[in-house]
């Protein structure tokens, strides 16, 4: 188990396997050490955390969808890397999607639920910058969608 992985255990985090797409496109593309995630959805062990901020979730339940979008970021590096964790030097970029009313202006405590575990989980290579924006509506009506761009160890 890698290190990575062992900080995950001990926050009671085992990775899931890496979904397959939904769609049309790859799950990641590395290029040079670099690894572009495509946008990991919302979603929990009954499936799709589905709603809209401002209108059925608070801030704190959208924290908690992003949180698994972030889980699900690091299982598609985990893929891009082989399976070895430890390959990942860095976070570099998240952008988080967030479905949610007009009036709703919380964007960024949604997605800190994503940046939040990144840093606990990864400690300083978890840090890295961001964007947080609303978005009318999500694939499959989820709550959140994250994406991700990643340092890894060629």
């Amino acid at each position: 188990m890698s290190n990575f992985e062992t900080k995950l255990a001990e926050m009671g985090v085992i990775l899931p396997d890496a979904s397959a797409p939904l769609a049309n496109y790859v799950p990641f593309v590395q290029v040079g050490d670099m690894v572009h995630v495509s946008g990991q959805i919302s979603n929990g062990p009954d499936g799709f955390l589905t709603g809209k901020l401002g209108a059925d979730m608070t801030a704190e339940e959208g924290a908690a969808a992003a949180k698994s979008c972030a889980i699900s970021l690091l299982s598609q590096v985990k893929a891009a890397c082989g399976g070895d964790l430890d390959r990942l030097v860095r976070v570099v970029k998240l952008v988080g999607f967030v479905n949610s009313t007009a009036d709703f202006t919380d964007q960024p405590k949604v997605i800190n639920g994503a940046s939040d575990f990144m840093a606990e989980a990864l400690g300083d290579a978890g840090q890295h910058a961001r964007s947080a924006v609303s978005a009318a509506s999500l694939p499959f009506g989820v709550a959140v969608e994250v994406e991700g761009l990643f340092q890894i160890k060629i």
